[in-house]
């Protein structure tokens, strides 16, 4: 009977042996197979919608059509950087006329500069702008058209105004019944939702939807958005198709090969932007007129401890009359500092604790860019960072409900 147990007992296990060995096993076999598929998917180049031809050229043939584009809209021809008007223009003799947002078609004008109509020289192309005046493609301007193309870099942050110019585009494409193609490309800041939510009644040109500061999606994905939601005026609706990004994730690296705007110059710029874009609505300088813009930030009226970096601002490309123009800021410098995944106010708030003259700080444009009163309000009464995120938490998470419904990728 002993001996009995005792086999019975070894057996067990052994057999306990074996089954974890096959685990392992098992275990090693799908990590090894999780490695290649990364290196695959590591092999895979993003392919950008403009660069999708097949799925969206065939829509042009035997159309009048006009693109929505600026310095941004490139392609990748034969193994070089084309612009999508050049590439577009000797293919089509349907092609009318380029329609171009905030900074222009080759984008070398200042924030907020209004932009003339024009003519490509390289193409003959009419340049029509929607930036000032007219910043909804007219009936007048869109007569003829049968497709608008629309191939502009975001970077997912409501102020940033190329959402607003999509949404007006959107709006004159459905009541002319035009068909509007999103060309879709990455978002640098897609990684993240965060932010306060905009309110109605504090809508403008910096920010049109009830949507948080950073809202995590791409620009093709936005316009899928606005049109689920009925965003438009006269709750119409576009007739869209967005061509999708091919091998890319919300988790995919990539570095813009075109600074999107004359005041973003690089990633680290990009990634600041969200936090730091809060100073334009105050008498902080977010680094314009400098070649560190939205890398730094500072004043004349901040002290030197702690803010002991300095520079001065001065006229250059992309800022013809900065902020503080000539005059010592004292600030701090942030080129070097990690990646952020969130929001980041404790600069607002320290900025403003230890400024000379509180009631100078905020400027109404604050408000535009906060699209709400709250922030200011939390910020005057010493609320701390932590205090003013939890106020966030409700709305984003209602939000994310409404965004997970138009979401492409993973």
């Amino acid at each position: 009977m002993q001996f009995n147990s005792t086999f019975k007992n070894t057996y067990f296990f052994w057999f306990l042996i074996s089954l974890f060995l096959v685990s392992c096993q098992s275990q090693e076999k799908k990590e090894k197979k999780k490695e290649v598929r990364d290196k695959i998917d590591k092999q895979k180049a993003l392919i950008v919608g403009a660069n999708k031809f097949d799925a969206y050229l065939p829509f042009l043939k035997n159309k009048n059509f006009a693109v929505v584009a600026n310095q941004t809209s490139v392609i990748n021809f034969e193994g070089q950087q084309v612009h999508l008007i050049d590439y577009l223009k000797p293919k089509f003799k349907n092609f009318k006329l380029v329609f171009a947002p905030e900074h222009g078609f080759r984008g070398k004008a200042d924030a907020g500069e209004h932009i003339k109509n024009g003519i490509d020289h390289k193409t003959g192309l009419s340049i029509i702008s929607l930036y000032g005046k007219n910043k909804k493609p007219s009936e007048k301007q869109l007569k003829g058209i049968d497709i608008v193309l629309f191939d502009i870099q975001d970077v997912g942050v409501r102020f940033y105004t190329y959402i607003s110019t999509l949404h007006y585009v959107m709006e004159a494409c459905a009541a002319n019944n035009i068909k509007l193609i999103v060309l879709d490309r990455p978002n640098p800041n897609v990684h993240y939702v965060d932010g306060p939510m905009l309110e109605t009644e504090h809508k403008s040109f910096v920010g049109m939807h009830s949507v948080p500061l950073v809202y995590g999606m791409t620009i093709g994905e936005y316009a899928k958005m606005i049109n689920g939601e009925r965003w438009l005026s006269n709750n119409l609706q576009c007739d869209l198709t967005v061509i999708a990004l091919e091998n890319y994730t919300y988790k995919t690296v990539y570095d813009l090969p075109i600074k999107p705007s004359p005041n973003l110059p690089n990633a680290q710029a990009i990634n600041l932007y969200p936090s730091l874009a809060f100073f334009e609505g105050t008498n902080v300088s977010c680094g314009r007129g400098t070649e560190m813009q939205f890398q730094i930030f500072g004043s004349p009226f901040l002290p030197k401890e702690p803010f002991s970096f300095e520079f001065t601002p001065k006229p250059n490309f992309g800022a013809k009359y900065p902020k503080h123009k000539g005059k010592i800021c004292n600030g701090l410098d942030l080129r070097h500092i990690p990646k952020y995944n969130s929001l980041n106010l404790e600069w607002l708030i320290g900025a403003y604790t230890h400024t000379k003259n509180k009631k100078d700080f905020f400027n109404p444009f604050f408000t535009k860019l906060a699209g709400t009163k709250k922030l200011q309000y939390q910020i005057e009464n010493a609320h701390t960072y932590l205090e003013i995120r939890k106020t966030w938490q409700k709305d984003l998470i209602a939000f994310k409900k409404i965004r997970s419904k138009y979401l492409i990728y993973e």
